[in-house]
């Protein structure tokens, strides 16, 4: 690349990508910077581990921004899969590496859940509105009896943003003035002016339902409001043929967490943040903690992914190990797991199955850590697989779960089974996937098969 007319070369392929002029002196610098760290190297002769070595010596970097960051990624992709074609530069997981470069927000449910009460009032509501002292006492004492009871941090932000609505919605009416109307014209309100979804309305409900009577402590009522028509849908279902096709259409990194989230039925945050210690090679099972309703549950490692998943694991340790060299500060625990264990987040146990391409600052100490990837990335890939595997159906990543325990039922496993692995309350939710025992395409004869023309 000290050519003149190598540079050129790579210029060109930096046109023909419709990378803008100003951007692509960035890119010539990103490249002399890799080209310097491999001195009288050909391009040919650097080895994988060589690249995603520098790439985490670059995600370590304090003075690199996300952007940054992917920009030095594509960068690199360009020269050396795009130009050069190097045989190594194939191996790498390049849609991971750029993807995975996002960083956590500061309200992200995996850090806020760190918040004390007061931060996590104050970097909620900062476009709410000013909140009387009142007001305030009451989001905050609502806050911390939510947090005894152990509710999920999306269930305690969405309770406090729906109390905050409903106290803007009364225009900060003091609180021994608030009505059942109130209640009432609120809820009202969402469907008639707003026409939100069912599903919203009752978390809304819930929410002010848990205002009045666990807060303020007042009798329960029963509301006469208009209620937004639930819709009776069928969950989408892929067939098995859809699901390889979907997988074919996916690789690496994301392929491994697709394929995991259909042959274990997690939800999508639940494989997002799974941790070394949580995969059991000796009895083939995976351990999801912490799930939906502060349960935890076990389901089979598919031995399909399980060569897969030990490699990963060994990418893990890799980074983790090249971090503690860099002095980067061990990964995010809770408050209590981090008191108890103060130096737990520095084993290779607690760290993430699927970490972050790079390292961000903590918004809330100011550590650099290494987060687990943003659930972005893995939607987007699995919608783009959707898109090329030219299956006509509306896929998201929950379609692999709804897949999950349709296969089950169809294989015969009995409702309770299913019920179990997909850590259901009550059966009742899990009867959705019923539907299939009815095999309507195969016990009933369209009579239109019965013309003969």
């Amino acid at each position: 690349m000290n050519k003149s007319s190598n540079w050129q070369l790579y210029l060109d392929l930096l046109a023909s990508k419709n990378i803008s002029e100003g951007s692509r002196r960035w890119y010539v610098f990103r490249v002399e910077n890799f080209l310097k760290a491999h001195p009288n190297k050909k391009l040919a002769d650097i080895s994988k581990a060589e690249i995603e070595a520098y790439l985490l010596s670059l995600s370590h970097s304090k003075n690199i921004s996300s952007w940054q960051f992917e920009q030095a990624i594509d960068a690199l992709k360009l020269l050396l899969v795009d130009l050069s074609d190097t045989s190594t530069s194939k191996e790498i997981d390049w849609v991971y590496w750029h993807d995975a470069a996002k960083s956590l927000s500061q309200n992200h449910a995996t850090i806020a859940a760190n918040d004390s009460v007061e931060a996590a009032l104050e970097s909620k509501h900062q476009s709410l509105g000013l909140i009387s002292i009142e007001h305030k006492d009451v989001l905050l004492n609502m806050t911390r009896l939510i947090r005894s009871r152990h509710y999920s941090i999306r269930t305690e932000q969405s309770y406090i943003d729906w109390v905050a609505r409903f106290f803007n919605f009364t225009q900060y009416k003091p609180l021994s003035n608030l009505a059942k109307q109130d209640v009432e014209d609120f809820l009202s309100n969402m469907v008639v002016e707003r026409r939100v979804a069912a599903s919203t309305q009752n978390q809304a409900l819930n929410a002010l339902v848990f205002l009045l009577t666990q807060v303020l402590e007042r009798p329960r009522e029963e509301f006469n409001f208009k209620h937004s028509k639930r819709p009776q849908r069928l969950p989408v279902v892929l067939s098995q043929d859809e699901v390889n096709q979907l997988l074919k259409s996916m690789s690496g990194t994301y392929f491994l967490m697709a394929g995991l989230m259909y042959g274990t039925g997690m939800r999508l945050m639940e494989c997002i943040r799974l941790r070394v210690q949580d995969i059991d090679f000796d009895y083939n099972q995976i351990m999801i903690r912490d799930a939906k309703g502060n349960k935890d549950r076990v389901v089979p490692l598919p031995m399909r992914f399980a060569d897969d998943l030990k490699d990963q694991i060994n990418q893990v340790q890799i980074i983790h190990e090249s971090d503690l060299d860099a002095g980067v500060s061990g990964v995010y625990l809770p408050t209590a797991l981090a008191g108890k264990y103060p130096n737990a987040d520095k084993e290779l146990i607690w760290q993430y199955v699927f970490p972050a391409s790079r390292i961000s600052v903590d918004p809330r100490t100011g550590l650099s850590r290494r987060h687990h990837i943003h659930e972005n990335t893995l939607q987007k890939s699995i919608k783009k697989a959707a898109d090329q595997s030219g299956i006509l159906k509306k896929i998201s990543s929950h379609v692999l779960r709804h897949s999950f325990a349709t296969h089950l039922l169809e294989s015969g496993y009995d409702i309770r089974t299913v019920q179990e692995l997909l850590g259901h309350s009550d059966v009742n939710t899990t009867m959705i996937y019923t539907h299939v025992l009815n095999k309507p395409g195969l016990s009933v004869k369209s009579p239109a098969d019965n013309l003969s023309f």
